[in-house]
């Protein structure tokens, strides 16, 4: 069932890509739309079948030299599964949305046929996606990632004829490569120590990676600290962490279903999935896990801030995405692998739920993204509407306080706050809950200038003057100087004259099935990811309690779990030992170790792995306090007021706001103004050396060396050598007599010894 699941989508990108001239273009659609239907369909009975140990199937042999065996096989267990469902539920639902979204694009001619090679592109998405989650060694799953890589630089470019698309690729496919680049490197440095690239042979080595001493860029660092540090670099760049960032808003450039897929739900949460599927590795690193809650709490705040002023509908959810896996990133650094997984299981369908709704309401205003140029849609594009509320509703965490009803991201995006206070990382909590009210604020105000207030779809003048700025809620009022009001330049003609119109069924559909999993998915499986400790532990198929805690230690020194666990404390008394009931959080859950032999080996055998740290972190999370369980609520109802406020009872207050401080409302604008710190740092002296090579050496050195001794040297001793040539036998005889005296100089000097 699983090698059905894992070339279903090649099949159907192969039949048609290349079969599409014998099927018709839309046979040749639909056949890969029905592949994708039945690996999802097969992934929810490999979900709730899947128990047990990891299950090996392997597909056939590759590369076997000595110890380097990298049979291509499948790895299925729970971490698997969920990544199976993930992505062929989002891509299946995404293929039949772009059956009607790609009906008609005037981006091409008439009849030029890109419908089957953007179909075709999506199912090569999908299979490599797939190659890269069911991997049993770290080939297999590197070259899923590039495929990844490569389907994604194909798809954001897929307007091939757009200058701002073939920048956005090739911006993607560049920032991607750093962090391919350090993945590569941790690849090499776990071949190198481990003697093996097979997942099982490197989760029975974390033990002794973490007292091996490893001498790298002239230096020494701990073995599995290195390690885990270059595979969370590679991470960093697929999951558009900060620094490495700046290529996922610009892929908003592809078709919106591309944006639903690769961008929101499936490729940038790889990163995520590494992190979670070498957790053994990062259990015995707590310095690598401590570097990645900072990055991914800073990841979550930046995001978030940037996403405040965004007018691009699409640019505000791609914002919002990179906000939200910041959040998975901080679950994973505190241990807490199955909230990170929840969190991504649930942003799966609310977030593809948001972009196709986005895409819907693009497609119902005539390919229009800016926002001021909306207003009123809800009564034109009713099902639209209600489909974005859920999505709403559900990111910005929505539900009854201190239970386990809510929306899923009430539950999901709670959870990795409740981690962070456990974590007893102050900043990390801090940051989360600001970025869930600046989340909540930017969410509500897609939905109040898209759906409400008066239309302003009908009369776009202001669209045309590239110096005049609209304040958010479209009142036209106070013009503020040096703001481009269509960011993407669209020529909107007399778009706006159109009146508005829902999308077809087949449009329609997908955000339905989405809808259901936006509400339901968080509420059914909240203990098996996060909420219960026993149910987490049998759903991943972790070593139970006492087997766990029997796992030998790289020491003698017992943590402060075990005390607990010795003096035969209760869950609640550990909790209020290790931390009090207040916001300020239990410094002892991830206190990093004093000494190397203070390591913490993890229980192996399960989908994740959790040393007795990190089970102290869950167990603290689970026993937080009401106030930090009640602190995201009530960021959630401070930021919907906010927005409320701005822009549906005082619509001039934006315009007012961004007017006073037009300093802070540039730098958020202009996104920290990172991509301008980039262009000056590394684009411009890497243009400038490009230059420099191209005149000075290519066309100085290298043709001047070559004109050169072509047209100066070569003439010149071709005319002393004519010289020679006189015709005289004296002239010859004399050379003669002098290489004969050269000669016997030579011999006499040397002695004739060779």
């Amino acid at each position: 069932m699983t090698t059905i699941i894992l070339f279903a989508p090649l099949i159907g990108s192969l039949v048609c890509g290349f079969g599409w001239r014998f099927l018709g273009e839309q046979a040749a659609c639909w056949f890969a739309t029905a592949m994708l239907g039945l690996a999802a369909f097969l992934s929810w009975i490999v979900f709730f079948t899947v128990d047990g140990p990891a299950q090996h199937v392997e597909i056939m042999r590759w590369i076997q030299s000595g110890t380097l065996d990298s049979a291509w096989s499948i790895r299925l267990d729970r971490l698997t599964a969920i990544m199976l469902v993930v992505i062929n539920t989002v891509s299946a639902l995404v293929h039949l949305y772009s059956v009607g979204y790609m009906a008609h694009d005037e981006n091409f001619h008439e009849g030029e046929s890109y419908r089957p090679r953007f179909f075709s592109y999506l199912s090569l998405f999908t299979f490599a996606m797939l190659t890269l989650v069911t991997a049993d060694n770290l080939l297999q799953l590197f070259f899923g990632w590039e495929g990844v890589g490569l389907a994604s630089y194909l798809l954001i470019g897929f307007y091939f004829r757009k200058p701002s698309a073939n920048a956005a690729q090739v911006k993607a496919f560049v920032v991607n490569r750093v962090g391919d680049f350090a993945f590569l490197l941790g690849i090499f440095t776990l071949y190198f120590l481990v003697d093996s690239i097979r997942l099982d042979d490197i989760f029975a080595a974390v033990g002794e990676l973490a007292q091996t001493e490893v001498s790298f860029a002239w230096s020494t660092f701990n073995a599995a600290e290195l390690v885990a540090f270059l595979l969370f670099f590679g991470a960093m760049g697929k999951s558009a962490q900060l620094f490495l960032h700046t290529w996922l808003p610009d892929a908003m450039e592809g078709p919106t279903p591309v944006s639903a897929l690769i961008h929101a739900a499936t490729m940038v949460t790889a990163g995520v999935f590494l992190l979670c599927r070498m957790s053994p590795v990062f259990e015995v690193a707590p310095y690598a896990k401590n570097f990645i809650v900072y990055v991914g709490a800073s990841t979550a705040f930046f995001a978030a801030t940037v996403g405040l002023v965004q007018n691009d509908i699409k640019r505000v959810i791609a914002y919002s995405t990179c906000s939200q896996l910041g959040y998975m990133f901080v679950a994973a650094g505190a241990g807490v692998y199955g909230a990170a997984m929840f969190h991504l299981f649930t942003h799966a369908f609310f977030k593809a739920m948001l972009f196709l709704g986005a895409g819907s309401v693009i497609h119902a205003t005539h390919h229009e993204q800016d926002m001021r140029n909306y207003g009123g849609l809800r009564t034109y594009i009713p099902y639209t509407y209600w489909a974005m509320v859920i999505g709403t509703l559900a990111i910005t965490g929505v539900g009854i306080p201190l239970t386990y009803i809510g929306f899923a991201g009430f539950l999901s995006k709670d959870a990795i706050i409740e981690t962070a206070w456990a974590s007893g990382n102050g900043f990390a909590f801090w940051a989360l809950v600001i970025a869930a009210c600046f989340t909540a604020f930017y969410s509500w105000r897609l939905i109040f200038l898209t759906f409400f207030g008066q239309p302003r779809w009908g009369h776009a003048s202001h669209a045309h003057d590239p110096h005049a700025f609209v304040p958010a809620d479209g009142t036209g009022s106070a013009p503020l100087v040096g703001t481009e009001a269509t960011p993407h330049g669209h020529d909107h003609h007399d778009d706006h004259h159109h009146v508005p119109h829902e999308s077809p069924t087949v449009m329609l559909v997908p955000l339905g099935v989405l809808a259901l999993g936006a509400v339901f998915a968080g509420m059914i499986w909240h203990n098996s990811f996060f909420g219960d400790h026993e149910r987490m532990t049998a759903f991943f198929d972790m070593p139970h309690g006492e087997e766990h805690g029997s796992e030998a230690r790289a020491g003698d020194a017992h943590s402060e779990g075990e005390a607990h666990a010795e003096a035969g404390a209760t869950p609640e008394e550990a909790a209020a030992e290790d931390g009090q009931a207040s916001e300020a959080a239990p410094e002892e859950a991830t206190a990093a170790p004093t000494e190397e032999s203070d390591v913490l080996v993890p229980g192996l055998g399960g989908a994740i792995a959790m040393n007795q740290a990190s089970e102290a972190v869950l167990d603290a999370a689970h026993h937080s306090p009401a106030l930090v369980k009640l602190s995201p609520f009530l960021a959630m109802l401070i930021g919907t007021a906010l927005a409320y406020v701005m822009y549906i009872r005082r619509p001039d207050l934006p315009g007012r706001i961004a007017a006073t401080n037009r300093p802070l409302y540039e730098f958020l604008l202009n996104k920290w103004y990172f991509d301008e710190i980039y262009d000056a740092v590394f684009v411009r002296p890497a243009a400038w050396l490009g230059s420099f090579l191209w005149r000075r050496g290519d066309g100085t050195v290298i043709d001047g060396t070559i004109n050169g001794v072509a047209m100066g040297v070569i003439p010149t001793f071709t005319r002393l050598a004519g010289r020679f040539q006189s015709g005289y036998v004296f002239h010859y005889a004399f050379t003669m007599v002098v290489g004969i005296a050269i000669l016997l100089t030579w011999f006499t000097i040397t002695g004739g010894a060779e």
